[in-house]
């Protein structure tokens, strides 16, 4: 938490996580130590110790910076209205794009935490799902104001089917990562949105070119 922090303070706690996150994302929570961040920020130790009591404190403020971070990501791609069948084609087009540009290596920073933390103790699982409810909400909001206007039919519900294409995102980044392959990535996306496509009320409308 930055309350209470002055700006030089809060630059600190940020450089801080900064180096901690790339540290975290490139050996993982166990093959990072205190120490280890401490160097990569420039640091002295009694900083680590005024702004974090512990690594589990410091791993927990990693979760919510890769959640800010992977949001972000999504947020600057060239999508004009995720809120669209056309959106949505080219929100997927363009997360397949970035993992061929990165080599298909990576994955993405929040799914790696949490397949690694997840069952590490409830307090950062808590982080975790703040996370993923942010990026789900994301989604849910594009498909919400789509059935909203009457695109997606009666039958549709948003919700789940945010929770089904964020699903197919992770599984795909995952599986692409692993193999270094884009093909289960694409996939998996090309499933979650023909599902989501079966919902339109016009079925004209989701038709897309080959």
């Amino acid at each position: 938490m930055t309350a209470g922090l002055t700006k030089k303070g809060r630059a600190t706690r940020e450089r801080i996580v900064g180096a901690a996150a790339d540290l975290v994302f490139e050996h993982g929570p166990v093959g990072t130590s205190i120490e280890d961040v401490r160097k990569a920020a420039g640091v002295s130790g009694s900083q680590m110790t005024h702004y974090f009591r512990d690594k589990r404190s410091l791993i927990q403020a990693v979760v919510e910076w890769q959640a800010d971070v992977v949001i972000a990501a999504q947020q600057q791609l060239d999508v004009d209205r995720l809120d669209s069948f056309a959106g949505m084609r080219r929100w997927a087009e363009l997360n397949v794009q970035r993992q061929v540009a990165n080599g298909c290596t990576g994955g993405c920073r929040l799914g790696s935490l949490a397949g690694e933390l997840a069952d590490s103790d409830d307090e950062t699982r808590r982080e975790l799902v703040a996370g993923f409810d942010r990026w789900e909400l994301v989604l849910r909001d594009a498909l919400r104001a789509m059935y909203d206007r009457g695109e997606l039919r009666p039958q549709a519900d948003p919700e789940k089917l945010a929770v089904s294409l964020l699903a197919a995102l992770q599984g795909g980044l995952l599986l692409t990562s692993t193999k270094r392959d884009p093909g289960p990535l694409m996939n998996a996306l090309d499933s979650a949105l023909s599902y989501i496509e079966s919902f339109a009320a016009d079925p004209a409308s989701a038709v897309r070119a080959d």
